[in-house]
């Protein structure tokens, strides 16, 4: 987790540098709240983009798109998919996705998002239950039904015993 959380803290203060305060989250967000492994592949980032989601024309979902792109080619990385906002540099690769959709994709309150500052660079977290909506809701999704929901399973045993009262 370590090289990928600091690309993500190098990136996020770039965004931070254009006035965005970037969400960081899948896999590598909840190792760091958990500090468990949880074999993220990628750097999942969401900012502000259309409620709308995928309804909007793929050029108009993210609020200054054409901003981000250029912090990522400042950061050397290359536009490898359009559609899924999907960066790469050398082993890495960094998708955005939009966290205005949160609210109706997972019933995530994004007041409830949880504000950290690591290393002077300023980003937002999910909280653990709030994981555990995404996850819930990503699992229904058929993509990650055909991809990942082994991974998603299992992440979500972890958040319903780790939110469950004690």
């Amino acid at each position: 987790m370590a090289n990928d959380f600091q690309e993500f803290l190098t990136i996020a203060k770039e965004l931070n540098g254009i006035k965005i305060t970037p969400l960081l989250i899948g896999s590598l967000g909840l190792e760091f709240l958990t500090d468990k492994d949880w074999q993220s592949k990628d750097i999942d980032i969401h900012v502000p983009g259309d409620a709308r989601g995928w309804s909007v024309p793929v050029e108009k979902q993210i609020y200054n798109w054409k901003s981000i792109q250029l912090v990522m080619k400042k950061l050397d990385y290359k536009l490898i998919n359009t559609h899924e906002h999907k960066f790469s540099k050398k082993n890495l690769l960094v998708e955005y996705g939009v966290l205005d959709t949160l609210t109706n994709f997972a019933e995530v309150r994004l007041v409830d998002l949880q504000n950290q500052t690591v290393q002077g660079v300023n980003f937002l977290i999910p909280t653990l239950s709030d994981y555990l909506k995404i996850y819930l809701a990503s699992s229904k999704d058929s993509y990650r039904a055909d991809h990942n929901n082994h991974k998603d399973f299992a992440k979500i045993a972890y958040l319903n015993k780790a939110c469950k009262p004690q």
